[in-house]
C-alpha cells in the first residue's frame, strides 16, 4: 500500500507521459508497495484533475474481460477505466495516431444506458432492463507505460490503458437479440485480420456489465443513465498504423468504421 504522496507522484508521472507522449517504467517497479486499491486511486487522481478541467464522464469499460485479453496482457483479471468526453470519435473524421504512445484498438459491444444501474448486487437482469440499446463499438487503447509491460495494477493506474471510443450507428434493444451469440469480424483496409464471439467476454458481455458496476461502487462511482459501457473486446487487440481503416462487423447489431491517419 502506498502513501497519499506516492499515489499522486504516480498519478502525475502518468499525467506527463500521456500530455508529453512519453512513456514511463511500470509503476509495479517504480512503487514496489503498489497493490489494486492504490492503483484505483491513482487513476482517479487524474480522472479528477480532467473532470475539473471541463471534461464529463461519457462512460466507462471493462478491460481484460477474455481469456485472450489477459493472455495478451499478462494477467489474470479484469479492470475498469473512465471514458471521458475528450476519448469520443467519429467514423468520418480521421483519429491523429501521433496522439498516442501505442495505439490499438479492440472490437466491443457498447450498452448505452437508458436507467442507472445499481452499485452493490447489480445483476445480469438489472443491466439489461437498464440497457436502452447495445451498439457496434471500437474501442481505443494505448498505454502510457513503456513498450505495453504492464501488470494489472500498471493498466488500472493507467485508467485502464483507455483511449477513445467510435460508435457504429446500430442500435438495437437487449430484448431483441441473444447478446452473448453476437460474432465480429475486424477487417484492416479491407482485409479481414481477426474475428470473435461476444460469449469470450467473461461467458457474455453482460455478465460485464453487472460486474462492473458492483466493482466501482466500491470507489463511490455509478454507472448512471446515458453512460455508455463497454465490457470488454471480442477479439484480441490489434496495432493500429497510420493511414488504416479498420472496419468490425457484428453479427445482428451492424457495424462500425475508425480511421487513422
Amino acid at each position: 500500500m502506498l502513501i497519499d504522496d506516492e499515489r499522486l507522484s504516480a498519478a502525475d508521472l502518468l499525467w506527463y507521459a500521456e500530455a508529453h507522449r512519453s512513456p514511463i517504467d511500470p509503476l509495479s517497479t517504480t512503487f514496489e508497495q503498489i497493490d489494486v486499491v492504490d492503483a484505483y486511486e491513482i487513476a482517479l487522481i487524474n480522472i479528477r484533475r480532467r473532470l475539473a478541467a471541463g471534461e464529463s464522464v461519457y462512460g466507462h469499460k471493462v478491460g481484460l474481460s477474455s481469456e485472450v485479453m489477459q493472455a495478451m496482457m499478462g494477467v489474470d483479471e479484469p479492470d475498469y477505466g473512465h471514458l471521458l468526453s475528450s476519448m469520443v470519435y467519429s467514423e468520418d473524421a480521421p483519429i491523429d495516431s501521433a496522439r498516442f504512445c501505442y495505439p490499438r484498438i479492440e472490437v466491443e459491444i457498447g450498452y448505452v444506458l437508458g436507467e442507472t444501474l445499481p452499485g452493490e448486487g447489480c445483476t445480469e437482469e438489472d443491466v439489461l432492463a437498464a440497457t436502452e440499446y447495445i451498439v457496434p463499438s471500437i474501442e481505443l487503447i494505448d498505454s502510457r507505460i513503456r513498450n505495453w509491460k504492464i501488470g494489472l495494477v500498471d493498466t488500472i493506474a493507467d485508467n485502464a490503458s483507455s483511449a477513445g471510443v467510435i460508435l457504429g450507428a446500430g442500435r438495437v434493444r437487449p430484448s431483441d437479440i441473444d447478446i452473448g451469440g453476437i460474432s465480429a469480424v475486424l477487417f484492416e483496409d479491407g482485409v479481414e485480420i481477426a474475428r470473435g464471439e461476444a460469449s469470450a467476454v467473461l461467458g457474455n458481455p453482460t455478465k460485464a456489465v453487472a460486474w462492473l458496476a458492483r466493482t466501482v461502487a466500491a470507489f463511490g462511482v455509478r454507472l448512471e443513465a446515458g453512460h455508455v459501457i463497454l465490457p470488454g473486446s471480442c477479439t484480441r487487440a490489434i496495432d493500429v498504423h497510420a493511414g488504416s481503416t479498420f472496419r468490425a462487423d457484428f453479427s445482428g447489431i451492424g457495424s462500425v468504421t475508425a480511421q487513422f491517419k
